[in-house]
Order: structure tokens, then sequence, then C-alpha cells
């Protein structure tokens, strides 16, 4: 495969149309197309080295050390060891370099799973087995059922009626429901006939690879014949092959060209605000030693001129030198050296340890692990944590996220009364959980096993043989498209186009009225243990417009009857005027299942006269075969019969969501983070699960719909949302406005816009195409990012992926992606921070992103417990870091001015080595692995907390100005308090302490000792391990200063130890500790009284949260209620959400029809019989 578009030097032209021919792997070489072997790793065994090492390079604090090492190589300017810095820098490169090296091998190890997939290819007449890897643009490739297709292909034959293919597209846009795609009639004659497969030499002109998952275009040229090709004959890969035994496909893109891999973003090197931040410091810092050292530079060569020069024979210059501006510059690089400890090397170790630690934190959360599936929490990548905490857009995808894609049939109304509710004796009704008793369908041996209902009634009222619960269960088994599959006796398996139709059609199956099979003609219903066959004389079809589907059927008997099922408010126009009392009470009973979020629909039939529907059909037949007006003319008719319905009752579904996910989307809200919907379902399916998790509510002031079919009307759409929520956005005076007035280049940042009022905004993929082009971006992120809730339904991968590009490119906020399917890579990937879910469309997205755990209900403990903490540990251990470093490094500053400039150290030089590495280096960690300012039941109890996080103040670039000043401030005191103290001073025994060694020793234990007891004010939580930690520094700092300053070291290694003596001599003075004790008290009473007047007269959001929970804390905590979330929701139809036009004209074609199955026509129970009859009463 080419390398960067490359090939033997030579550019590759950009691809305008793709020609093939099958068979002919020669032909097809000549154009150079991919094969079909994936690759999402970013390096290889040659590669890594050089990228890794140029990707780390890239982190400036690296490239100065590397920089800063070839320094300490040249003997005239280094008064450090070179050890000193090539150490810590090639661990730190190790570290990394290791982690990332592992993250890659997974990818490694998962393209190699993928690409030595087997799969049959036709080869010269035979199929041989072959690698995924080898396969090329061109061959001819056989699938079976439940095989992965292998890439994009075109359908040729099958082993289905009519070569029609049954798959399942999870994986690229989220539905489990089955699609339908039908081969051409002049390939479908190839069957599996190797031989004519064989000759098979079709040439195939088509589009050039791209990532449009809805549409394909090109023709087939087959003997000098030209036939269209359309997407309905392809077979994309990432689609999984189901209920078909075999079919045979010609392979059209391969590898990198699939439409999957199209719409898969690239592997990016991500990096968290703060380091981006710390990039832009650490050039601030390297400007600020510049200047020092400048200063101090300029101040050696005007010393040296002035007074060095005549002081020579007792300083003498350094060889080589021989002018005080010469000593200048060369003073320059040696204070560069000195000074480099503002920005420690040890600054970056400790940053990537407080990650994985909070990383282990994240695997070793019992309460983010999922038993059901032993699935624990993962924190696959360990460089993003504390971003957690910053989160203000959450991107999810529903199916498999926010829902188990699981229909149950819940309740139901029938002839006015409600059934699915439990009640008592006394007749109050009772909480369904695990305990309560389940309907028994013993009874009834074609029921499913996995259907669950409580309310007995209803099956009384079945075994009582009442009038309107049969006719309700018989609509229910005769209004459908399901086509059944019964391959052993009694073990049916419907395959449904959407799951609603399923969840009805299995309950009248455990109700008694059981659909055994079809035929174009014919329903086969098993009702109450009787089998009878229903004449189907047509089916009206289900369409966005109609929103109802109704079928006519004549039953044994001869009786002719019209079955409908559609949304409540189309089906109630329909209605005979004798059904005004039985609809306001269907009405109150919509309104209480659609206030549980539960999907409604409503069921009617009419009795038919055989005169009138004979005419009828001979219209329809006209109609239907009509070259012009077809689709109108059919209209009309199914308008004509669809009239003056008798009303049999309504129905209720749940679409399952995951456990916990309303009050998650709850919770989230509170912490001021939106949530925006981005699914691959049809729109009426999106909404209506907004409304079951809360995240649209009938309380928003509207719920803007965006379905503009043009540029413009998209545009009017958006700008009219827009006036209604701040009419004041379109005055030439607002902020916005001016700001994008002037044209740039560059991408400007949008401010925060408030609407005046709560709204929700749901925009198909057709118009949001249409809304991410240039011209309108801004005005879609403009409108939506005012709206709370965002839904985008019918969206392809690649554009979930450009929506989370657009909010990061004009919004300065951290973006989260969820998902758990393969359509969900690319956003995920594009996002700050990538979530997977471990669910039913297999691993892709867990591979691909940075956390994965088993369910979305753990996502508010990731980021408002996990991702808090992060967050306030990493920006504690910055400020504090740079406090002390600053404190410590700019005492050599002052010192300057008082030794000629000479840039002799303040500090004994083992100090220097140790105080980042063993003295300030474990408290520290300590307070950044363990610190919490409340713990985890409390950060989930006030998610307000987290809005801090979000506006990123807790460090930031006046946070670190000010941290910087404390430093400056402390290095003061550090200096001139211990110079002051030892200043001409003599001990109590009258003789001098006034030296170098003396006062280094005062300088650098005032120091320490100040910086231990700030961090001290800064722990918030603490433990066992902080108190060791602090305490064991300080006790390991005097232990080893009195070991190293003993006469024996001294002894030993006399140039390596030369403050012999000065522990002891000095710090057994008391004004020596006087002046300890005065530093420590003017470094640390001005931040102690600034805290506390900060507290008290200008407290942030914050500070009053957490004064609520010091108080809460001194009373016992209230047990925590279980409460259902209240919806105030209105009636939505859940039908047919998912279902396609036309499946009811493909069944009654018979096209899609296998042989009858030899079991439709026995009779197998009767719930009424002397077995079965007093069972379960």
């Amino acid at each position: 495969m080419p390398l960067f578009g490359l090939k033997f030097g030579k550019k590759k032209l950009k691809e305008e149309e793709r020609q093939l021919q099958a068979n002919n792997r020669d032909f097809n070489l000549q154009f150079e197309y991919a094969s079909n072997s994936i690759k999402t790793s970013k390096y290889n065994f040659f590669t890594f080295l050089p990228l890794n090492l140029f990707e780390q390079f890239q982190r400036i604090a690296n490239a100065y050390f590397l920089f800063l090492l070839i320094l300490q190589l040249i003997p005239q300017i280094s008064s450090l060891s070179w050890f000193t810095t090539v150490v810590p820098l090639v661990l730190v490169l190790t570290v990394s370099g290791v982690k990332d090296a592992i993250d890659d091998f997974n990818r490694h190890r998962s393209d190699n799973h993928v690409n030595n997939r087997p799969v049959q290819v036709l080869i010269n007449g035979m199929l041989k087995d072959e690698k995924w890897m080898n396969v090329q643009v061109g061959d001819i490739i056989k699938l079976e059922n439940n095989n992965f297709v292998t890439a994009d292909l075109l359908l040729l034959s099958s082993s289905e009626p009519h070569s029609l293919t049954y798959i399942e597209t999870a994986e690229l846009d989220g539905e489990t429901n089955l699609k339908v795609k039908q081969a051409l009639t002049v390939t479908s004659d190839l069957g599996e006939d190797l031989q004519k497969l064989t000759e098979f030499n079709g040439e195939v002109r088509c589009e050039a690879p791209n990532n449009k998952l809805d549409r394909f275009a090109g023709t087939l040229t087959l003997q000098g014949e030209k036939y269209a090709l359309d997407n309905e004959k392809m077979l994309l890969r990432g689609c999984t092959i189901r209920n078909t035994e075999w079919c045979f496909g010609l392979v059209i893109y391969a590898g990198p060209d699939t439409k999957l891999m199209q719409n898969s973003g690239k592997t990016t090197f991500k990096r968290t605000s703060i380091d981006r931040l710390m990039n832009v410091l650490v050039l601030v810092i390297f400007a600020f030693l510049a200047l020092m050292c400048l200063i101090l530079a300029i101040g050696n060569g005007i010393w040296e001129h002035d007074k060095g020069y005549y002081f020579q024979v007792y300083l003498p210059w350094a060889e080589g030198v021989t002018s005080a501006p010469y000593s200048a510059f060369l003073m320059f690089w040696s204070y560069v050296i000195i000074l480099n400890t503002v920005v420690p090397i040890s600054l970056y170790v400790s940053v990537e340890i407080i990650r994985l630690g909070n990383s282990f934190y994240i695997d070793w959360d019992r309460k983010m692990y999922y038993p059901v599936n032993d699935t624990p929490a993962q924190a696959r990548t360990t460089t993003l944590n504390e971003e957690l905490g910053q989160i203000k857009y959450i991107f999810s995808d529903k199916t498999g996220t926010l829902t188990q894609n699981i229909m149950c049939f819940n309740k139901c109304s029938i002839n006015g009364k409600s059934y699915g509710d439990v009640y008592d004796l006394a007749g109050q009704r009772i909480e369904i959980n695990e305990k309560t008793e389940k309907v028994d369908f013993s009874y009834n041996q074609l029921a499913d096993p996995k259907f669950v209902f409580y309310d007995h009634s209803l099956v009384e009222a079945v075994k009582l043989n009442d009038a309107p619960t049969h006719m309700f269960f018989r609509l229910l088994s005769l209004c459908h498209t399901v086509m059944p599959e019964e391959k052993e006796e009694g073990n049916l398996v419907y395959q449904a186009q959407s799951p609603d139709e399923g969840a009805l059609v299995t309950a009248a199956r455990n109700f008694g009225f059981v659909f055994r099979a079809r035929t174009p003609e014919t329903i086969t219903v098993v009702e109450m243990g009787e089998t009878k066959i229903y004449k189907l004389l047509a089916i009206l079809d289900f369409n966005n417009v109609r929103k109802r589907m109704s079928v006519i059927v004549q039953s044994p008997e001869g009786d002719l009857t019209l079955y409908c099922k559609g949304a409540d408010t189309i089906l109630y126009e329909l209605l005979h005027s004798s059904c005004d009392a039985l609809k306001e009470e269907t009405t109150e009973h919509l309104n209480e299942f659609a206030g549980e979020g539960l999907r409604t629909l409503v069921v009617a039939y009419k009795n038919l006269d055989e005169k009138y529907f004979e005419n009828w059909i001979r219209r329809h037949h006209a109609a239907s075969t009509a070259l012009e007006g077809r689709e109108d003319k059919l209209s009309e008719l199914y308008e004509e019969i669809e009239k003056d319905l008798m009303l049999l009752g309504a129905t209720a579904i749940e679409d399952k969501l995951q456990d916990g996910v309303p009050q998650t989307i709850e919770t989230l809200a509170k912490a001021s983070i939106k949530i925006w919907v981005l699914t691959g379902d049809k729109q009426e399916t999106a909404v209506n699960i907004g409304y079951s998790c809360n995240l649209l509510n009938d309380d928003m002031a509207d719920v803007f719909i965006i379905e503009g079919s043009t540029s413009d009307a998209v545009l009017n759409e958006l700008r009219n949302a827009r006036e209604k929520m701040k009419p004041e956005s379109f005055l030439d005076t607002d902020e916005i406005n001016i700001k994008f007035e002037k044209s740039s280049k560059k991408a400007k940042l949008l401010p925060d816009e408030q609407a005046n009022g709560v709204y929700g905004l749901v925009i198909n993929g057709h118009s949001l195409a249409y809304a991410l082009e240039g011209n309108l971006e801004l005005e879609l992120v403009r409108t939506a990012c005012m709206c709370k809730v965002v839904i985008c339904c019918r969206v392809t991968p690649l554009q979930k992926a450009q929506v989370v590009e657009l909010v990061k490119k004009y919004k300065k906020a951290v973006t989260l992606a969820i998902g758990d399917g393969a359509n969900d890579v690319s956003m995920i990937k594009t996002a700050h921070i990538g979530v997977g879910i471990s669910g039913q469309e297999g691993m892709q997205a867990v591979l691909s992103s940075d956390f994965s755990f088993a369910q979305f209900r753990y996502l508010q403990r990731l980021l408002l417990v996990h991702g808090r903490w992060s967050y306030i540990r990493m920006c504690k251990f910055l400020k504090y870091f740079f406090y002390k470093n600053f404190a410590f490094t700019l005492v050599h500053f002052w010192y300057g001015f008082f030794s000629g400039f000479s840039a002799q150290t303040v500090y004994d030089e083992w100090f220097i080595t140790l105080y980042n590495l063993i003295y300030t280096s474990l408290p520290v960690l300590g307070m950044s692995l363990f610190d919490q300012d409340v713990d985890d039941r409390w950060s989930m109890l006030f998610p307000q907390l987290y809005v801090p996080g979000q506006q990123n103040l807790y460090f930031n670039k006046i946070v670190f100005v000010n941290c910087v000043l404390h430093g400056i401030y402390s290095s003061l005191i550090l200096f001139f308090i211990p110079y002051g103290a030892m200043y001409n001073s003599m001990r109590s025994d009258g003789k001098a302490i006034a030296d170098y060694q003396s006062f280094a020793l005062v300088a650098q234990t005032c120091l320490l000792i100040v910086v231990s007891a700030q961090i001290g004010l800064d722990t918030a939580y603490w433990t066992v391990v902080n108190q060791f930690f602090i305490w064991g520094s300080l006790s390991v700092y005097f232990a080893i200063t009195f070991t190293m300053y003993s006469d024996g070291m001294y002894l030993m290694l006399t140039p390596s130890f030369p403050f012999v003596g000065t522990a002891r001599n000095t710090l057994s003075q008391p004004n020596v500790w006087l002046a300890i004790f005065l530093s420590i008290i003017l470094c640390v009473l001005p931040v102690v009284g600034y805290r506390f007047l900060k507290t008290q007269l200008k407290p942030t959001p914050s500070d009053k949260v957490l004064l609520k929970i010091k108080e809460a804390k001194k009373r016992p905590p209230p047990p925590s209620p279980k409460r259902r979330l209240r919806r105030t929701s209105t009636r939505r139809s859940g039908y047919a959400f998912s279902h396609q036009h036309g499946f009811g004209a493909l069944i009654m074609s018979g096209r899609n029809m296998r042989p009858k199955s030899p079991f439709a026509t026995t009779g197998t129970f009767s719930p009424n019989s002397d077995k079965h009859k007093h069972k379960g009463l």
C-alpha cells in the first residue's frame, strides 16, 4: 500500500472513478487499488523510535532539557554534573515511550486479528480459504450466515429467493433490525454455480471511494448490456450476514477504501488543556529565566570590570577568560544551568506518576465494575485523567449507549381497561421488582420463554374468551410485516423490520395468538390452540406521512376485516363517531403510558363489505400498476378505505434504557454539562428516547426541529430558532456579530450565549450535511450551543466526528464522546476524551477509546468523582510545584548580588541534587495521589462542585502568576532573614558563624521547613501516608545533613563533602532557630490570612457548596429515597421507527418467501383444555 500517498517516489493521482473487472486481477492491479489490509496503528518496528522521539520532543520542556544537557557537557560553563540532567531525561522518555509502545502494540494486535480473518475467495474455479488482507478488488468471495462482510461488495447471488440477503448494520449505524439487500436479476441466476461465477466477467464503473453510507452509484456492463447499481445492491464492510445460508459478492472497495474505514477518524496524539497551558507557561518561564540570567550576566560584567579586574591575585579569572564581557557571556550560560530548577525535569516525572496513580483508581473502582459480564472500568490511556474534570460537552450515541436496544411489551389498553400494572389486595398499585410474580405462560408451548408480563388479569381476560381482548391480540398477530422462521417444531424466531413490531407480535404469541407462517397470499395464526389460515388481500404500507399501516384479511369464516395500527394523533382522526367515549378513556391511558416514557400506538379495525371491497381492490390494482402518480393514487385509496375505524385500544412499548440513564443525565445537567445525542436512528426514535431519559421534557420552552432539504431552508430554520432564543443576537451591537464581521483566516472562539429559556434542538442527517458547510457552520454552532440538549439523527459516523470537531473549533470547551459501536469510533477519536462502552456491538469503540466501562451510568462517577479529583490534584500539584521551585531557585538570584555575580550556588550541591529528588518529592506526590476536598458521596450529591473545572479556575495563567509572586516573596524572606540573622553574628561561645557554609545551611533549612508547612496548608484530606511523607521527608533531611556534614564523610571523601561540622555548629544555636521560626511565620501567615479573608469576604460558588457540605456533615445524612423520576411527556407514537417503506409490497410479491414451514399447520396447545384450564387462576 502506498505510504503517505506515494509509491516508488511517484505521487498517486486522486481517484475520480473506479473501474474494475470481475475475476481479473491483472486488469485491476494496474489501477493500484488498496488491498483489504487495514492499519490503525501509528508506528512500526523501524519508525517507532524516530517518530516517538519526535512526538516527545514536541513537548518544549523535553527539548529544553536536551539543550541543557548539551550546555552541561561544556566544562567552561558547567557548574553541575551532566548526569543530573541525562538520567531523569532518559527516564521520562523511556517511561512515555514504553507506554506509547504498549498502546500501539494493542492496535497492531487488533489489526492483525481483523486482517487474518478467513474468507472463501473464488480463485481459478475453486473456493480457497484466504486471509482478509489478501483479498483484492475484483475478487468474488463467498459469505455464510453470521459472517462479517469482508469488504464493500456488490451482491451477486444468495441462497434466498430472488437473491435477497438479510444484513445487520449495527456497526455502521447502530441499528440492530434487519435490512434487506437484493442482487440484480442478471447476476442472481449465477446462484452458487462455481463454473458460472468463474466465467462471470462483468465490468463495474462506479464512484471513487467516499464516506457516504447511504449512497452508491455505478453501472455493471455484462455481455454488452448496462445495468444500474445502487446502494440496495451493496453489502458494506462492518455488516453481518443474517438468516442467509450463503451469498456471493464482488469486491468493489477494499481495506482503507471501504465506507467503514473512510468514516473512521485518524488516530491522533491527544494532549490535555493543562499540557497545552504548560507548554505556554514553560516558554514564559524560559523568558523569565533568560531575563534573570541576563541581569546577572550584566552584573557580572560590571563587577568584573570595576572590581574583579583588580582582585585577580586573589580571584583569578578562569582559563581562557580575557575580558569582563567574555566573563559575563560565560556567566550567562552558567546561570542558565544553575537557575534551570525553575523548570525541573522532575516536574514531568511527577506528572506521569500522578496520572498513572489516578488511572489505577479508575481501574480499581468497584463501583464502576459491572458483574453481569465481569467488566471493570479501564483507563486505557494514562495521560488524560485531569481532562475528565473539565468536560463541558458530551456527545453520546443512542443505541447500546443510552438504551439496551431491547423492546418490551409493557402495558396496553383494551376496550377502555388498562393492563400492565400490578395491584395488591387493597387495590393499591405496587412497584414491580424482581420479587413480583410473573405471569406463567408454561401452558403455551409456543410461548417465548424470554417474554415477561406481570398483570395476571390480562391472561384471565384471554382465557375467558373476552371478545375485545381476542380481537386486540388477533390484530397484533396479523397486522405487521414480520417474517417467521421455524427450523424446529415450536421453536419460532421472528425477524422484524423494526424491534417494535417484533415486541408486539411476540406479545400476541404469548397471549395465545401465535403468528406461525406467511405466504404472499396467506397468514397462518394459531389462535388459542386452533390453527387458522387468513387470506392476505392487501397491505396498506407504512410511510412517514401516513404513520400507520393496515392489512386487509379474510378469515376462514369468510369475514373481510381491515386491521390498522399507528400513531394516535393520526388514527384518532379516522375513528367512527361511536368511539368517542372509548377514545376519551384510551386517551387517559395513553397519557399515563407516555408519562412513564413508553412508546405508544393505537389499534383499530373495520369490517368491510364484500362488494365494496371487490370494487376497491380493482381500483387498487390499477393504481399500483399506474406509470404516473402511482404514490398519490394509492394514498387516496388508502385514505378512502381507512375511515370509520372501530377503536380497540392502545399498546405501550418500553425501549429499555440502560440502568440509571435518566438519573445520570439529570446529575450531569446539574454539573452544567451539555449533552448532545448523535445517532443513526430515525428522528422519531431519537426524540422518543430523548423524552424517556429526561433529555427533553414538556417544561422546555420549545424543541426546534431542523429538517430543511436545501441550504437556504436550513439557514432560515436555524436563524428562526436563534431569534426565538435570543432576539438581541441579531443586533449590530452584538459582541459576536462584531467579532465575526472582521474577516480572518484564524478560527475565532465563540463566547457562551445565554438563551431566554430552556430549549432543545433536533436536526436530521440530511439537514446537518448542509449545516456543516462553511457558511452555515457558525450559525449551527451558535444556535445549537444555546440549547440545553441537541439531538442529531440519521447521521453518518463521519458526521458525528464533524459535529464534535465543530464544537472543538468554535468553543473553548473540553469535549467527551461516548459510544459502543464501530460507527462511534470516529467521534471517539476526534473528541478530547473518548469513552467506549463494552456493549453488544463488538469491541471497536473500546479499542479506540481512552476510557471504557460497561454501563452509561458509570460516566457520572468517572467525571464527578475521578475526573474532578484528578483535576484538583493536578492543579494543586502544579501550583505547589512551581511555588516551591521559584522559592528555591530565586534565592540564587538574590545571592548573586552578594557574591560578585560569580554563579556560586547558595546551597550545598548535595542539597540542590536531593531537593526535588528526595526532600520534596514524596509530600507533593502524597497530596497529588490522595487529596480530596470532599469524598465521592458528596461529589455525586453536589454536582455543582464540578463547574470550576469547566471554567479552568484552579490552574490558569493568573493562578500561575500568583504562584510566581508567592515564590518571589518567599525567596526574599528565605534569603534576607537568614542573611540578616547570620550577618556578623557570633555563637554563644564567642566563635563566629557568619560564614558561607553556615548561611547556606540556615537558608536551605528555612526553605525546606517553609515548603513543608505550605504543603500542610494545601492538603485538604490527611492520611497516614501524607503525615509519614511530610514528617519523614524532614527527618530524612536532618539525618542526611548531619551524616554528610560529619567528620567521617569528610575524611572518606574530602572533595565531595566540604561542609564538615557545619550542621552541629550552626543548628545548636538558639538564634538560628529563631531565624527559622521567623522565616516560617513571615512566609505562612500571609497565605493563611489571605485564604481566610477570601473565603469570608468573597467566597466562590465552590466555597459556598463546601460550606453546605460542612454543615450537612454535622447532622446524620438522611437515607436517600429511591425515587422514580417524574416525566411530564406528551404522547408519542412509537410505531415502526426503523421500518423500511415498501416492505409490505415485498411481502405481497412473495419475493422474500422461503418454502412453507412443515410445522405451520399443526396446532400445539389449547389454554382452555382440561389440562390447562385452571392453571394460574
